[in-house]
């Protein structure tokens, strides 16, 4: 089956051109200029996407699908979280394995896999040792073998799966020496832990002071101390949600030097800061997200990090939960499950905010939501492209449209969105997986199967 694009306007990280595109047994043939009218191969499906932009697949390099918490599974299992971000024109995303007790790593990755059967989109993993230990290493070179080669560690949540400077420091010389890549929560868990019992201790207990004990510098104290840690290792290094402006100095700085060090950071530090914490619980609890948002200023000096690249990246950390869960923190601010949904959002809030208000340009969206994290990752070009012979994953975006962000009509299973109420200019008219149109005029369409898009990128 071939099938056609005609009329669009083509857009990567590096270009903007007027072009058709011909997909030939789901991989991309080749651009085709308006001159060339003689388009003929058997079983020719045609899209005409005039006025439109055909745009690469965006790729979520952070999520958390069907994940066990200690507020219950989050909302959404590897089926509806698939399904929502194809919707907003995301086609691939890189999600976690992380061991159980006496579980290893190689293990905790053939499990994952299993689970991630209900896909319907493209995956890869990220595997998040659960410690420093004897025969880690071991277990490092076979989840290399089977295809993962990016490695998370939390400096935060300590007591659960957070890790000390120390422990993260041996395991990034592992992962530098087998030449992966580590991928950090970049918090000093153990002076967040110190301030969120004290904030208790004294009846401070309301949403209002998650980020009081979450400050900018836990954040920017880790991304410098991991900065150094990783020059040692030769590791490189990714550091993933960035919510602080003096966070982004140090890694600068080191891009600067020439050290592999990318940043990362998501359109709710983008586009909220922390007013929204001073309302009453069911409101500001949906927020409670780790780093917590922070004030405007912060919001801009992302958005020049962006424009910059000094953040090479966007990703949604998407993670719902339902309000109930959230309410398990009513009288503690501390058992508020950590985490909000928005794997559908992503394109069109930074083309909304961002290429619509000038802040980047349609080139840099492209990057920012498709092919640096898979350059950063491995799966380019056979992602984040639209160059002959890449994957034929993409989105013909319709700029001409808008939408208002709600609970009630969002494809996430969550009955709360921190986006709520604000209106977004454009969304994927068309969505193509492999060559395969399963999103059109804005809906999944007939052709749309469980399962048929699932595979796992290597």
């Amino acid at each position: 089956m071939a099938l056609y694009i005609k009329n669009g306007t083509l857009v990567t990280a590096e270009k903007t051109e007027k072009a058709g595109l011909l997909i030939v047994d789901g991989k991309i043939d080749r651009w085709v200029s308006a001159a060339d009218t003689a388009i003929t191969t058997n079983a020719l499906q045609v899209i005409d996407a005039e006025g439109m932009l055909v745009i690469p697949g965006g790729i979520d390099p952070h999520v958390h699908l069907q994940m066990e918490t200690q507020a219950g599974m989050t909302g959404d299992d590897f089926r509806s979280g698939s399904i929502a971000a194809l919707m907003g024109g995301t086609t691939t995303f890189i999600d976690f394995a992380t061991p159980k007790p006496s579980q290893t790593l190689p293990e905790a990755v053939a499990e994952r896999m299993l689970e991630a059967k209900a896909s319907v989109l493209d995956y890869s993993l990220h595997a998040r040792p659960a410690g420093f230990y004897p025969g880690l290493e071991k277990e490092i070179r076979a989840v290399m073998d089977m295809g993962i080669r990016s490695f998370k560690l939390n400096l935060a949540y300590l007591g659960t799966i957070g890790l000390n400077e120390e422990v993260a420091g041996k395991i990034l010389n592992l992962v530098g020496k087998h030449g992966g890549r580590v991928a950090v929560h970049a918090e000093q868990g153990k002076e967040i832990e110190r301030l969120r019992n004290e904030y208790f201790r004294n009846g401070f207990t309301a949403p209002r002071y998650h980020p009081a004990t979450r400050p900018p510098e836990t954040e920017e104290n880790a991304v410098r101390n991991l900065i150094a840690l990783a020059r040692q290792a030769g590791c490189p290094l990714y550091l993933m949600h960035l919510s602080a402006g003096n966070s982004l100095h140090p890694i600068a700085q080191a891009q600067q030097a020439g050290e592999l060090v990318f940043g990362e950071t998501c359109p709710h530090y983008l586009l909220l800061d922390d007013s929204v914490y001073d309302q009453e619980f069911d409101k500001a609890s949906g927020y409670i997200i780790s780093p917590p948002l922070r004030k405007k200023n912060d919001n801009e000096a992302l958005w020049a990090a962006l424009a910059g690249g000094t953040i090479q990246t966007t990703a949604t950390d998407h993670c719902p939960f339902q309000l109930e869960q959230k309410r398990l923190g009513l009288a503690d601010f501390r058992k508020i499950p950590n985490g909000a949904g928005s794997i559908e959002h992503r394109l069109s809030m930074l083309y909304t905010y961002g290429v619509l208000k000038n802040r980047i340009t349609l080139n840099q969206w492209v990057s920012i939501t498709s092919t640096a994290a898979a350059k950063i990752f491995g799966l380019y070009p056979r992602k984040g492209s639209l160059e002959p012979g890449a994957d034929a994953d993409l989105v013909i975006w319709n700029p001409n449209t808008e939408q208002i962000i709600s609970a009630k009509t969002h494809h996430q299973n969550s009955d709360i969105n921190v986006y709520e109420g604000m209106k977004t200019t454009g969304r994927p008219e068309y969505v193509v997986c492999r060559g395969a149109v399963v999103v059109e005029n804005g809906e999944l369409s007939g052709h749309f199967r469980q399962g048929e898009f699932l595979r796992q990128i290597r």
